[in-house]
């Protein structure tokens, strides 16, 4: 195992009922700002939890931020936050309002003149305005880690930054919430998860045995409540196992003594900015084609995931691992979720060329576990992804 260290500080109230907790849990005296997206939790009775357990505190509401974070928007939510003295943040969504939250939590102490400067320079904040969550859409982590990822309209960019002082003071988890989710954005969430899972476990073996079967236990969970979650989002036993999976999945844990490869996310980054496909959707499209590509660097992990997550026990090393490639597909199918760019759009064609371009702009000139997979090579990739 590689040398690591690991420390995350957000406090976690899980279960059901634990909305008014938000009382007890927030400053004294502290002056909120309450931020969500498109209004759904005025629909599901979220909204009304919360308030209700705002009781006695200081109440600012910003609502409206997309489902991929907007920087114009948030800059709104930023001036509020500066012109009437904000104190703490209270996010109350899924991933993107959450990463909305942190992005307003650095730019809220940064003193540059410019608060993209944050995303486009990848600053790591130490510190930052403090703030919470109420998680109401399974899928990202980002409820108990400290990245965030920012999209700009303007520029057609998505880009991420984080650091120790992006983590929620706490995030309360109800699995009771997502019973009001329709199946597409359960299918998102499902999909994120068990691709964030594969990020920081498909890469190579070095004998990480707990790091492994950690990984490997949350993608076995997630294969096995993904139909009992579609079927009936208010069966409470499947959405716990469901919520506390999308959790597990990205909150340091598992990433920490291995390698890990998050080309994936960066290739997939560049079509939701493009294009504006599901974040989820567009992990789906170029995870098979990014694994197929590195096939001879990865069939050993790909193998012993094609084993103990999909029970495939027979063939050579490289059978297995590409059997373990279509069975991944196939999940992704049962989800009603496409792996190829044809299937969002219809002008896919020059998309490999702009991605190479961007990346080769940015100076992003090695990614994956050996940070040696060139622009040259992410075009090969997306190529493969039409």
């Amino acid at each position: 195992m590689l040398n690591f260290e690991f420390k995350n500080p957000t406090k976690i109230i899980f279960g059901k009922g634990q909305i008014e907790k938000l009382s007890t849990e927030l400053p004294a005296h502290a002056k909120v700002l309450l931020l969500y997206g498109g209004g759904s939790i005025k629909k599901n009775g979220v909204y009304e939890q919360v308030i209700a357990a705002l009781q006695g505190f200081e109440v600012v509401e910003f609502g409206g931020v997309p489902a991929n974070p907007e920087y114009a928007i948030l800059l709104k939510a930023l001036q509020i936050i500066k012109d009437q003295s904000i104190t703490f943040i209270l996010a109350v969504g899924g991933g993107s309002v959450i990463d909305g939250a942190k992005f307003l939590s650095a730019a809220a102490l940064y003193e540059g003149d410019e608060p993209w400067d944050i995303l486009s320079k990848g600053i790591r904040f130490e510190k930052g305005l403090p703030f919470a969550t109420v998680l109401t859409l399974p899928a990202t982590g980002s409820e108990m880690n400290s990245g965030s990822v920012i999209s700009r309209a303007e520029t057609q960019e998505k880009l991420s930054f984080g650091g120790p002082g992006m983590f929620p003071v706490f995030s309360i988890l109800d699995p009771q919430v997502i019973q009001s989710i329709p199946p597409r954005q359960l299918a998102n969430g499902i999909t994120d998860a068990f691709t964030h899972v594969l990020e920081q476990y498909m890469t190579y073996p070095i004998h990480a045995r707990l790091q492994d079967r950690f990984a490997e236990s949350i993608m076995q969970t997630l294969i096995e409540v993904a139909p009992l979650v579609m079927a009936n989002p208010a069966d409470y036993s499947a959405a716990a196992d469901f919520m506390w999976s999308c959790t597990m999945a990205l909150n340091g844990l598992i990433q920490k003594g291995v390698p890990t490869d998050w080309a994936v996310h960066a290739m997939g980054h560049e079509l939701t900015a493009l294009y504006g496909i599901d974040h989820a959707r567009t992990l789906a499209v170029i995870a098979p084609s990014h694994y197929r590509y590195n096939f001879e660097r990865k069939k050993e992990k790909l193998a012993q995931y094609g084993e103990r997550v999909w029970q495939i026990t027979e063939g050579t090393t490289e059978e297995k691992a590409e059997r373990a490639i279509v069975k991944t597909e196939e999940f992704f199918h049962s989800l009603h979720i496409q792996t190829k760019l044809s299937a969002y759009t219809d002008q896919f064609e020059n998309t490999a060329e702009q991605i190479e371009q961007r990346f080769t702009q940015r100076n992003w000139l090695g990614i994956g576990e050996y940070k040696d997979l060139k622009p040259s090579d992410v075009k090969k990739i997306v190529e493969m992804s039409y």
